[in-house]
């Protein structure tokens, strides 16, 4: 065989491999249980949103977490992470307006030196809500809206601690898709997670990999102090992983799955936006290591770029190992990615530019790389973070 068909086979492997041994990833099927009993007595709850200029959003967001139709006690503690643009103030208007759940908006003021801004707010944020002891924090960004019965169907399917339920239970916000671009790129931000995190791996007894979606993250507030947050992970760029990482450490069990009733609202029209986004902590996720990046690129070349490049490579040089191999791996490479593309309610005809779509991310990831060597680390809302050293056990 050419050189072509042995890296075409290489690639087509590894993609069988992919759709069989790393965790059914491609399947869309973690969801939060069913309707189950009711409990008999329903624990209380404190909804943290740590909120910087979100001013835009909030208004759509959080009259949802306002009219949350819980039977338990609960309240919203809203962190206003030093705004310019008035979101303390839009919010205690907005629950002026709509009434519902209680709302109480803090101030923390700068960060302090070792911490990330968003766990600074949190930080805040639950030593306000321990005041009052809840049994549970719901955790979850200014940018996500819940349908009525959402902080509900958590608190439920956590179950209780005396029956061996969940300390962490944790949904991916379904992300918004209307642009073009957000149609292309966001449906495979969850697929790429969901192979680097398989969620069933992640929901197994004993298992090792480990993870949570940060925008919506229902905490038992015991495991919360077990686990010391947020303090042991003060300095994390990429939060809801070392959040993660840390309640399973401390012997919690946790929850990843997607979202039904959950939903982002924040909005990313250009392909900067997006850009943005991934490239803040991109390099971060590689821990900061030239290794490990250009195993990444090499990586994602060897899986995304080599089936349709050996396919027509192939068919070009008559090479047919080549071209059915290259054909194949394209192949099964898009049938992994229609269930997401289900999930987002997106056209099928999306799928064979997955290839396309993982270029770009490659570059994003490139460029996290080459702006944290110029200095700029990651950069979030005014705020830059540069690289971090581990956090000492507080």
């Amino acid at each position: 065989m050419s050189a072509v068909a042995w890296i075409a086979v290489g690639s087509l492997t590894v993609w069988v491999w992919l759709l069989l041994g790393q965790g059914f990833f491609w399947r869309t099927d973690q969801r939060l249980p069913g309707r189950r009993e009711d409990p008999s007595r329903w624990p209380s709850v404190a909804v943290v949103v740590p909120a910087r200029d979100e001013a835009e959003v909030l208004p759509t967001s959080l009259p949802s977490l306002l009219a949350q139709d819980y039977p338990g006690d609960a309240e919203i503690i809203l962190v206003d992470d030093c705004s310019g643009d008035g979101t303390g103030d839009l919010a205690r208007a907005l629950s002026e307006r709509y009434a519902g759940l209680p709302l109480t908006v803090v101030t923390p003021g700068e960060p302090e030196p070792g911490w990330t801004g968003k766990l600074w707010a949190l930080r805040h944020g639950m030593a306000q809500a321990r005041r009052r002891k809840p049994e549970f924090l719901l955790l979850t960004d200014a940018d996500i809206a819940h349908e009525p019965d959402s902080l509900r169907e958590l608190v439920t399917a956590a179950g209780t601690e005396a029956a061996g339920g969940f300390d962490l239970v944790s949904q991916m916000a379904r992300l918004r898709v209307t642009s073009t671009w957000e149609r292309l790129l966001v449906p495979a931000f969850v697929y790429f997670f969901g192979q680097l995190y398989p969620f069933r791996r992640v929901n197994g007894t004993g298992s090792r990999t480990t993870a949570a979606a940060g925008g919506c993250v229902l905490l038992r507030a015991g495991a919360a102090e077990r686990a010391g947050i947020p303090e042991s992970i003060r300095q994390a760029v990429i939060d809801d992983v070392s959040l993660a990482r840390a309640v399973r450490r401390s012997g919690g069990r946790i929850w990843l799955g997607l979202a039904d009733r959950v939903d982002s609202v924040r909005p990313y029209p250009r392909l900067s936006d997006l850009w943005r986004m991934v490239a803040r902590s991109a390099y971060a996720q590689l821990r900061h290591s030239p290794t490990m990046l250009a195993g990444t690129v090499l990586g994602l070349a060897l899986v995304y770029v080599v089936p349709p490049v050996t396919l027509v490579t192939g068919l070009l040089t008559g090479d047919p190992v080549a071209a059915v191999a290259g054909g194949a791996a394209w192949a099964v490479m898009a049938g992994t990615y229609m269930p997401m593309l289900g999930y987002y309610r997106q056209s099928f005809w999306l799928a064979p530019l997955l290839p396309f779509t993982a270029v770009l991310y490659l570059l994003m990831t490139v460029d996290s790389a080459v702006q944290h060597y110029r200095g700029l680390g990651a950069a979030w809302k005014g705020r830059t973070y540069a690289r971090p050293e581990a956090a000492p056990e507080p």
